[in-house]
């Protein structure tokens, strides 16, 4: 395969004013027109996505935007997409291979766009209808509250009815009692007035003088009599009034036991509520009624209660007329005057009680008219409740049919955003098969105080269209060396423009993907900083905290999709071709513990190595694994590994890392939904710098680390020229470094390496030979990722590949 470095077509999307590239878009055009009325149909959507690609060419900024809102796609149009294949046999022309590439990662780019907002508005829909559901659910239960206060109420009212039954009955009691003493006096008086008489008979036969005298008493005494037999006639009907009252009284029970069923009956159905109503309507028409009839009575008993007076007037005139008439009678009439005394006594004390009689009769009536009051009150609450009883059963179904429709959606958005982030899997990983498994990123760090100042610069980025943002040129003993990768950032590049370039990198991690990045370039050239950043400012974090935030934010945001991930974390450094676990409970901390004395550690304890299981995976025993849930603990492992690496102080940095720092994060994930499972593997890895022994003048132990490190650069170098002549045979296990890269570079991983280089004029011929190195890692092609799918258990074990 020819190198990628030189005859590169352009990736950007600049104006290209020639005619050869607008008749490779009208070919294109024709091409895909007749292959689809070939199927039978035109997918409109896709010509339209066509059109807008080769019209991109012609207008960058403001096409872009509208050419993303206008397009849509259908689940045919993306599976064409995907399926696509190179037209025609362009083995040799890279040419129209990279421009039939190019247009096909603009289609692409433009699906996955158009699939982001149709999961924004997914995303934004379905909040909405959670919202709804809660508020829905909220008033159902307000309504039950105050239906449940209402039904208090009602018992509350019944409760009140009856202790004004029970007072009334006390009442009538009383009233009773009062009748049956009067009926005694009366009785009483009868007896009296006959043993009068019968004096009066034997006093007539003495006095023969005074016979006309008595001949006209005997007559008024025959009035008496009547008045008697009237007021005997007027007890006769007191005493009906009463069995009336009482009778009124039996049916007041019967209404109050009504009353009782009838509330028994309202709390289990309140629809039987309006014929108890009307029931105890009747009952008060007929208390009514009967209350007319007391009072008509009353009025009655007021006019026979006047005669009385009247008579009982006219018998004490003439009772004054006889005693002055029968002066000289005997003793017994003066008897019978004292017994006639009493009698006008016991008839005043009959009064009283007529009178009191009366007054309880108006306080009943008062009592009657506050209770027909009261149960017109009530009637109307009654009224009240059913009506809102009504309504709140249809609000009631109202809201719960609204529920089961928004449950309903709410089940129908999550299936198309399960079905939608398949698809955007899919296109994600099409998209970085088609840039290359291995990808080349260069980045140029800014001049430092203590590099030597030059008028001219040695490293510069050509402008042209095809080279813009991705060519670099080096200049040496004034002969121009160019190159072109994946990404050039020069010095004006923060952390965060260069982690944007290679997030969707790190998201394949998670979708079950091995993916490998790793930094390459002589000491003091920015690697470290690139991949380790400075963890006190958040600005300036660099690719692996950066990374492992974006993870554990993505795993967290795809729980609601049912996806649940377990973390495990390793570091280790290759110092001197050793493998060192910075993660071991038994390192001392300080940079002396690193050190080997004669091929021993000097901790004592054995250095790990590399093995591979059954099924043919590496791993590292011996190896400290730990469990990790969240960004903060990762931070600390970092901060606990970063104490424990290998730095040394040369001539050319003050913190030169003396190892390789290897930072792995196995993942699986579990989708309790669709019940699948898979495996993602993140290897982030820090090399330790080239040198030259004439530039950093190391000596002794720092010249041993040196040479380590040269060799094992070296070996990688073999490993990527012998890959990109596509050897039969790869020398991956000539160093420790190469063999662990092994799973990354000659299997189906991802893999990025970021080549840094040093703009000072005296690094320029290590500048060069880093340059030269990340071109033929360029040129280089491995096996197309597989993602790791599986149903076994996680295991506990950390597997390198």
């Amino acid at each position: 395969m020819a190198s990628r470095v030189e005859n590169k077509p352009p990736r950007s999307r600049s104006n290209q004013k020639g005619g050869a590239e607008e008749g490779f878009s009208d070919k294109r055009q024709r091409i895909g027109a007749e292959r689809m009325e070939q199927q039978g149909r035109v997918r409109a959507p896709l010509v339209a996505l066509r059109n807008k690609a080769a019209a991109d060419a012609n207008d960058v900024g403001g096409v872009e935007g509208s050419e993303c809102s206008a397009v849509e796609f259908t689940k045919d149009d993306v599976e064409a997409l995907l399926n696509e294949k190179t037209k025609g046999n362009l083995r040799f022309d890279n040419k129209k291979k990279m421009d039939q590439m190019t247009d096909l990662i603009k289609r692409l780019k433009l699906c996955i766009r158009w699939f982001k907002r149709g999961e924004e508005g997914h995303i934004q829909e379905k909040e909405k209808l959670q919202t709804a559901l809660e508020s829905a659910e909220k008033k159902c239960i307000d309504t039950e509250n105050e239906m449940k206060i209402k039904i208090a109420e009602l018992d509350e009212t019944i409760s009140n009815l009856r202790a004004t039954i029970s007072s009334f009955e006390e009442g009538i009691a009383k009233e009773e009692s009062d009748k049956l003493e009067a009926i005694a006096c009366y009785r009483k008086e009868q007896e009296a007035r006959s043993a009068a008489e019968q004096m009066q008979a034997s006093v007539s036969t003495e006095l023969e003088k005074v016979r006309e005298e008595k001949s006209a008493a005997e007559r008024k005494a025959v009035s008496n009599e009547d008045l008697y037999k009237r007021s005997q006639e007027y007890n006769m009907s007191l005493q009906q009034y009463n069995s009336r009252l009482q009778t009124d009284l039996e049916t007041t029970n019967e209404a109050h036991k009504r009353l009782e069923t009838e509330k028994a009956t309202i709390v289990e159905n309140l629809s039987n509520v309006r014929s108890h109503n009307k029931a105890l309507q009747d009952q008060l028409a007929s208390l009514k009624a009967s209350q007319d009839e007391a009072a008509k009575q009353k009025e009655m008993l007021a006019n026979e209660l006047k005669c009385l007076w009247e008579e009982l007037k006219q018998v004490r005139d003439d009772r004054d007329r006889l005693q002055a008439q029968v002066q000289a009678l005997t003793g017994e009439v003066e008897k019978y005057k004292e017994y006639t005394g009493k009698s006008c006594a016991q008839l005043d004390t009959l009064t009283i009680k007529t009178n009191a009689l009366e007054e309880t009769c108006s306080s009943q009536r008062d009592q009657i008219n506050m209770l027909q009051q009261q149960l017109i009150t009530e009637k109307e609450k009654i009224k009240m409740a059913d009506l809102s009883a009504s309504e709140t059963r249809t609000v009631f179904e109202d809201q719960k049919r609204i529920i089961r429709e928004l449950q309903e959606q709410v089940a129908e958005k999550d299936f198309q955003v399960i079905e939608g982030e398949k698809l955007r899997k899919k296109l994600h990983n099409t998209i970085l098969e088609l840039k290359g498994n291995i990808r080349v990123f260069c980045r140029v760090r800014p001049l430092l105080p203590h590099d030597v100042p030059g008028t001219d610069m040695v490293v510069s980025y050509p402008t042209s269209t095809e080279a813009l943002g991705r060519g670099i040129d080096l200049i040496q003993s004034g002969q121009k060396h160019s190159f072109t990768f994946d990404k050039v950032f020069n010095h004006e590049a923060s952390q965060q423009d260069v982690f944007i370039e290679i997030s969707q990198l790190v998201q394949s991690a998670l979708d079950g993907y091995k993916v490998c990045i790793f930094a390459y370039g002589q000491t003091g050239s920015g690697k470290t900083y690139t991949m380790m950043g400075r963890p006190d400012a958040p600005e300036l974090k660099g690719l692996i905290p950066r990374s492992l935030e974006q993870i554990f934010e993505n795993s967290q945001s795809l729980k609601d999709q049912g996806w649940k991930y377990k973390m495990q974390a390793s570091i280790l450094e290759i110092y001197n071709e050793t493998i060192r676990d910075l993660l071991s409970s038994n390192r001392s901390s300080g940079i002396d513990s690193t050190r080997t004395e004669n091929g021993v550690p000097v901790s004592g304890k054995q250095p790990c190595t590399i093995k591979q299981d059954v099924n043919g995976n590496q791993y590292v025993s011996d190896l400290t694994i730990v469990d990790v849930c969240s960004a903060n603990e990762i931070s600390s492992l970092m901060q606990k590994a970063a104490q424990s690496r290998s730095v040394g102080k040369t001539k050319m940095n003050a913190e030169s890392s003396r190892s390789h720092f290897v930072f792995t994060l196995r993942i699986c994930g579990i989708n309790e939904n669709t019940k699948q499972e898979v495996q993602g593997l993140l290897n982030l890895i820090d090399l330790a710098g080239s040198e030259r022994v004439s530039r950093s003048e190391a000596t002794g132990e720092r010249l041993k680390e040196a040479q380590c490190i040269n060799q094992s650069l070296s070996c990688l170098s073999k490993v990527i020229f012998a890959l990109a002549k596509k050897k039969d045979h790869v020398p991956f296990r000539e160093s420790k470094l190469t063999q662990l890269l092994q799973p990354c570079l000659g299997g189906d991983s991802k893999t990025l390496m970021f080549v840094n280089i040093s703009p000072d004029p005296d690094s320029t011929g290590e500048s060069l030979c880093s340059l030269r190195f990340a071109a033929g890692v360029n040129a280089c092609e491995i096996g197309i990722p597989r993602r790791q799918t599986s149903t076994r258990s996680f295991d506990s074990r950390l597997s390198c590949g």
